[in-house]
């Protein structure tokens, strides 16, 4: 079944998106995989159940689907029957926002990358949450966890941050299984300086503090660049720990564009093949470093690549550049 469904994806369908440009390839099959039926077409679809628990939540399995994929929640029944263990939605800011003007996702088939600057567009927290309060209210809410990412809005000064995030985090707190606070983007200028120690204190304090206040506190991720030095990780570890952070999600898109050919490249964070070695390095080192759960991304579009961040320290792992590149059969390859 699984080599059947890779051969129809890669010969048939992949050939097919990548002849559009990739924005509108991406919107084209969300929209397909939402038309009446295709649900319905899909249940059993999805590898057998391989549950687990981490920070307090029950995982059907290690695989999910990355943030910025399905950014707006609009797909989610279709994810848990293409056999997902969980979702992450997002990234989502506290006031909807177009994002950086097109084009602005390049595909580079031969390293098997993508560059993206979206800039987070996304139909805002309050939209967001009301599509979230009608899905969970629904005859058939999600059962695997959905994730909700959150970033700051552009517009919002950096020293702003912090309530910019709690904005957020109060409307959407209720209807996820876990928050994760994304700080590394490097398409929103001067997100990534979220990262350093002060700034990242102030939001972690922010935001946990808001969280206990909660009836049902929700675990709370961070979710960080490939690009830091080792000092800057142990200082991230660091804040983490201080503040009891659920875990770390390892990692963003790169700005090493070293496998681009500098007559093609784009500004944007690198996906993909070429970030796999990098991303593995700083799931293994905050292994070393912190017992905090790690969820890895990167690079994985295979088995072996999958079997990497697993040996490298990380407990659950998601994909996005390899699913546009290997398709629903990636699942099934990687989970067996």
């Amino acid at each position: 079944m699984n080599r059947l469904t890779s051969r129809w994806y890669e010969h048939f369908v992949r050939p097919l998106l990548f002849r559009m440009d990739p924005e509108t390839a991406h919107h084209l099959a969300l929209r397909a995989l939402r038309v009446p039926g295709a649900l319905a077409g899909l249940r059993g679809f999805g590898p057998a159940a391989q549950p687990l628990m981490l920070f307090g939540v029950s995982f059907r399995n290690p695989l999910g689907l990355a943030a910025g994929f399905d950014k707006n929640g609009v797909a989610l029944p279709v994810w848990e029957a293409l056999g997902f263990g969980f979702v992450e939605i997002g990234t989502v800011t506290a006031r909807p926002q177009p994002g950086n003007p097109r084009p602005r996702i390049f595909r580079y088939s031969g390293p098997e990358a993508l560059i993206n600057r979206l800039g987070f567009n996304n139909d805002g927290a309050e939209v967001i949450a009301q599509r979230l309060r009608r899905l969970r209210g629904s005859a058939r809410p999600p059962s695997i966890p959905i994730g909700i990412n959150l970033g700051k809005s552009r517009l919002t000064p950096i020293e702003e941050a912090a309530a910019d995030y709690l904005y957020s985090f109060r409307l959407l707190q209720p209807l996820a299984d876990y928050i994760a606070l994304n700080v590394s983007s490097p398409n929103t200028p001067g997100l990534r300086s979220l990262q350093e120690h002060a700034a990242l204190v102030e939001l972690l304090r922010t935001i946990t503090s808001e969280n206990a206040l909660f009836p049902a506190p929700k675990p709370i991720l961070l979710k960080i660049a490939p690009d830091l030095s080792e000092m800057e990780m142990k200082e991230i570890i660091s804040a983490c720990e201080e503040f009891a952070i659920a875990g770390i999600i390892a990692t963003n898109t790169t700005l090493d564009h070293s496998a681009i050919a500098p007559d093609a490249d784009e500004q944007g964070g690198l996906s993909g093949s070429p970030l796999r070695g990098r991303s593995t390095a700083v799931v293994s080192f905050l292994r070393a470093h912190t017992r905090l759960p790690i969820i890895g991304v990167g690079g994985i579009f295979d088995a072996a690549s999958a079997r990497e961040k697993f040996e490298a320290g990380a407990q659950l792992l998601q994909v996005y550049t390899g699913y546009v590149y290997r398709g629903p059969g990636l699942l099934r390859e990687i989970l067996g």
